[in-house]
């Protein structure tokens, strides 16, 4: 399998297929944090009209996703960001990532924001090789030891050429 092999798009996260793939998540960060920090959106939420929830498939299976949450005070939070370890590598992280800002500028936010925790050094790698940096707690969120927070600037969408 190859990243083109890949597609991506929005569904819900309680389809069938797709609920293991959330729960394998679950499963991951409950592990590395305890759970005062992990700051895990549930299925409910990630179905709400303020969440658009993308799934990479392979071959018709699910192998990665991740969330984009429309804040009310104009900007987007990504969540849910996961790649399952069998097909990490492949650059579908990146993909799924440069998927939701693509989204997030449809939506007309301006920027994004994340809290991950420190012991996901890929995740933190791949969003600063992305362009985000280092910000202070956003949204309620409290200071953790344990968290990073991070944020993005999205480029304005170019402008229609004028035909007239």
């Amino acid at each position: 399998m190859t990243a083109g092999d890949v597609e991506i798009g929005i569904e819900a996260p309680d389809g069938a297929d797709v609920l293991p793939l959330v729960e394998a998540l679950d499963a991951y960060l409950s592990g590395l944090y305890p759970a005062e920090s992990n700051h895990l959106l549930d299925v409910a939420a990630l179905a709400a009209p303020d969440c658009r929830f993308a799934v990479a498939r392979a071959g018709g299976r699910p192998v990665g996703c991740g969330a984009l949450r429309i804040d009310p005070a104009g900007y987007g939070e990504l969540k849910r960001m996961y790649v399952r370890p069998q097909t990490r590598g492949l650059g579908l992280g990146r993909r799924l990532l440069a998927f939701l800002e693509a989204v997030a500028r449809e939506e007309g936010l301006d920027r994004l924001c994340l809290e991950t925790g420190i012991h996901q050094p890929e995740a933190i790698a791949l969003y600063r090789a992305t362009g985000y940096v280092e910000r202070g707690p956003f949204a309620g969120y409290p200071p953790d030891p344990l968290s990073l927070f991070m944020e993005k600037r999205l480029p304005a969408p170019a402008p229609a050429p004028d035909h007239a």
